[in-house]
């Protein structure tokens, strides 16, 4: 089971110089008016954090009582107290995944069940009857795969803590996986992140949501003051309507590029899955020397390796605008020796690069 280095983030791919298609932050973020937002707050940074308002406007964004919003110091944060507060029996990690939950579940010493779901569609199955924690992503870091929301919902049950990872569910337009407003569901935790759409990886900014009980249990286990200012302030500000409606915007400009991206890729790349997300999965021929070749023409990817079902062949790829996208289809068809990438559907391109 420790076959995978569980630590391995794709920030550990990059390199000054390098095009980043390793990491899943939007370009471009954050825009000006968070940007104001944050300097805004460095004013008020003397005082102590005062979390109430962020947690009101969470909980007012996704219809549910301030008692079952959790404010973290990002996403990872909620797994770490998970791993603390909760002591489960038989703990099941649904992979290929988000590795930070299984290793924070390793650190607090808890024995980890893996169950991988299979190639080609990597979609989700039944798990074990008696797992008293079930994690999962949905959208799934690195397969960009999105579970139906009511598959994801069947997995709750009595006795069972459901730990859904939604770092990624404002990636795609009108978030149908989301289980973010569901409080009849027993048991389930929804993890939620600002650094995805909004460009914040270096604030530490997330919430889970979950039953009140639960969610007290997990904020038991944090320190005082576990948010800084400038984050609860950007909570705040990318809850409103108006934000919740430019991310929405911004997901569906991500959808077109992601066509782009994947009608520029060259034959000889295997798209994994269905993507749906920010990001792509594909299998390539000797996938290690692609993307060693792909670092020395200065671009970053991250590995696939390190995550649990994949291997090295497995080249995990941001989504950025058409024309990088081309730009790294050609060096692709030249890498795996194809020559000039035969587009996979001229009519997907923007009409500008074709």
């Amino acid at each position: 089971m420790s076959d995978a280095d569980l630590h391995h983030h794709g920030d550990a791919d990059l390199a000054p110089g390098l095009v980043d298609l390793a990491v899943n932050v939007r370009a471009g973020t954050p825009p000006p008016w968070l940007r104001a937002v944050l300097h805004e707050a460095l004013d008020a940074a003397a005082a102590y954090p005062d979390a109430r308002p962020a947690r009101a406007a969470v909980a007012a964004a996704h219809g549910r009582p301030a008692g079952e919003v959790l404010l973290t110091a990002g996403a990872a944060e909620a797994f770490t107290l998970v791993a603390r507060a909760v002591r489960p029996r038989r703990a099941v990690v649904v992979h290929p995944s988000f590795t930070e939950p299984e290793a924070a579940l390793r650190a607090a010493g808890h024995p980890v069940e893996r169950l991988l779901l299979q190639p080609p569609g990597y979609l989700l199955r039944e798990v074990p009857e008696d797992a008293d924690l079930v994690v999962l992503g949905n959208p799934t870091n690195p397969t960009s795969v999105l579970h139906r929301a009511d598959d994801v919902a069947a997995l709750a049950r009595p006795g069972r803590v459901l730990l859904v990872d939604e770092a990624f569910a404002d990636t795609v337009p009108g978030e149908p996986g989301s289980l973010a407003g569901r409080r009849d569901l027993p048991g389930l935790l929804v993890v939620r992140s600002l650094t995805k759409t909004w460009g914040l990886a270096g604030l530490r900014v997330g919430y889970a949501l979950g039953p009140a009980d639960l969610v007290a249990a997990l904020a038991a286990q944090q320190p005082h003051w576990p948010v800084s200012t400038p984050a609860l302030a950007a909570l705040v500000a990318c809850t409103t309507p108006a934000a919740r409606a430019e991310a929405d915007a911004a997901a569906r400009a991500l959808t077109a590029d992601r066509e782009a991206l994947l009608a520029a890729l060259p034959p000889e790349v295997e798209v994994v899955g269905t993507p749906r997300s920010s990001f792509v999965l594909l299998r390539v021929p000797d996938g290690a020397r692609v993307r060693t070749a792909l670092r020395d023409r200065g671009w970053a990817v991250r590995r696939g390796d390190t995550f649990p079902g994949l291997s090295p062949d497995h080249l995990r790829v941001a989504v950025r605008d058409p024309a990088t996208s081309v730009a790294l289809a050609a060096d692709l068809a030249d890498i795996l020796g194809a020559g000039t990438p035969a587009f996979r559907d001229l009519s997907r391109l923007p009409e500008e690069i074709r």
